[in-house]
């Protein structure tokens, strides 16, 4: 049979079976085989074209399906549950619609999603390059021998080979671990160090760690990560006593860094940059930008550092060291810079600006409140502990709740506040502070003691 007979064949079954031609619940608009309109000017009964007929798979116009009453094509027709006509077929190669593994409104590839616990896109990493020097230039107190800085003249791992991509993140967890004298050699230049997951002490390997970068080293936790971390009382870091609430060791300095972008949120308990237990810690010469822990809650706090159980109550020496600025402060639900639980400071010659308590509804919480909002700067909490500031300026720290610049109670009211030769001003404390001594909160044993020093 030819090609002409076959064609007329179809053509007049299809108008006996359904009339003009017309597929059943057809349009009388729609297209016919070729795309011509029902009312062509083309004569029906003219002989198709020597060519073979159109693909049956090229999308009709419109989105009208296969005619039925078309010849039937060569291949078999699209399969109704492809892609409509008007949208080209997915390429049999890529993912399934439904399991493709990046979501339409994700970055391209090239840029992974952020981690939900990075900081927003429009908050850049902190420059240290720009942010205020070590310490409070005006601070001239005596710094005790035991607060003095670590010989590093022979140290035990030297980060680095001369060049900015040796001091990698790796390497300063890995030296961690290890403990000992740590210094860096990372080129003449400053250098940041972003770390991808959190240094940790161990309790059982040389029980000294001291962390020196020179002047021109900066840890930072990317906004994702803690910093750095020791506790001897978690069995993860190796228990060495029975008494890991008062050993000695290890002892823990670090001096001569930049501390940026630290975050505990994710973490049990405070201490973006830092978080101190047991046996004995001290910061000399060091700087705090821009790091935090949660929000809100009644008993999490230190932005910047936290610190429980020192060996025999000896306090935490902080000196010559800077916390926060504007635009930089260290923030937490309580003690922006500085909280601690029964542990006593002392803070010599340093600077605390622009730290942020930003909990709220206090500790014990108020009813229908998370907690927290106490010590915009320094937070100290507990019963038998010494705050001792000297030589220190304490300014624009606000506290949603109580103590701006300090919050200071001793539960049994046998803690001492002693504050010598320093200049506390505008620490805002928006709930509750004690009359007398702005920015301040205090419970403990007597007055506070204020010799040479301007609070206002």
């Amino acid at each position: 049979m030819s090609r002409f007979t076959a064609y007329c064949c179809v053509v007049c079954l299809g108008a006996a079976l359904f009339g003009c031609g017309e597929a059943p619940g057809a349009d009388p608009e729609s297209s016919l085989q070729d795309g011509r309109s029902a009312d062509s000017s083309t004569d029906p009964n003219e002989v198709p074209p020597t060519d073979a007929p159109p693909d049956p798979n090229e999308a009709p116009p419109g989105d009208s399906p296969t005619d039925p009453d078309d010849p039937p094509p060569v291949d078999p027709p699209t399969d109704p549950n492809d892609p409509p006509p008007v949208d080209p077929p997915t390429d049999p190669n890529d993912p399934p619609p439904g399991d493709s593994p990046t979501d339409p409104d994700d970055p391209p590839p090239v840029d992974p999603p952020t981690d939900p616990d990075d900081p927003p896109p429009d908050d850049p990493p902190t420059d240290p390059s720009d942010a205020p020097p070590i310490g409070n230039g005006d601070g001239s107190c005596n710094v005790p021998a035991e607060a003095q800085e670590e010989d590093v003249s022979n140290p035990d791992t030297v980060i680095g080979d001369g060049t900015p991509a040796s001091c990698t993140s790796n390497a300063f967890v890995e030296a961690v671990a290890r403990g000992g004298v740590i210094t860096f050699n990372c080129g003449p230049d400053p250098v940041v160090i972003t770390l991808d997951r959190t240094a940790k002490v161990f309790n059982d390997q040389n029980p000294d760690i001291v962390i020196d970068g020179g002047g021109k080293v900066t840890l930072s936790g990317g906004g994702r990560v803690r910093i750095l971390y020791q506790n001897a009382c978690d069995q993860d870091q190796v228990w060495t006593t029975s008494h890991c609430n008062d050993q000695d060791h290890p002892r823990l300095t670090v001096q001569n860094l930049t501390f940026v972008d630290g975050n505990a949120k994710a973490e049990e308990d405070g201490g973006g940059a830092i978080f101190a237990r047991g046996g004995r810690f001290k910061v000399l010469n060091s700087r705090f930008f821009n790091n935090v822990c949660h929000d809100v809650g009644p008993d999490v706090g230190g932005g910047a550092i936290r610190v429980f159980d020192q060996h025999q109550d000896r306090p935490v020496y902080v000196v010559n060291s800077t916390f926060g600025g504007e635009g930089l402060g260290n923030v937490c639900s309580n003690g922006g810079a500085l909280s601690s639980i029964g542990v006593s400071y002392t803070v010599i010659n340093s600077a605390f600006t622009y730290n942020e308590a930003i909990g709220y509804g206090a500790n014990p919480q108020r009813s229908g409140t998370p907690g927290g909002g106490s010590g915009g700067a320094i937070y100290n909490d507990g019963n038998t502990f010494t705050l001792t500031v000297c030589g220190t300026h304490i300014a624009n720290n606000p506290a949603n709740e109580g103590g701006g610049a300090i919050f200071f109670v001793s539960n049994d009211r046998t803690g001492t506040l002693i504050i010598e030769d320093s200049v506390l001003e505008n620490n805002p404390s928006d709930g509750f502070e004690t009359q007398g001594y702005p920015g301040i909160f205090y419970l403990g044993n007597g007055d506070p003691q204020v010799s040479n020093s301007v609070i206002r």
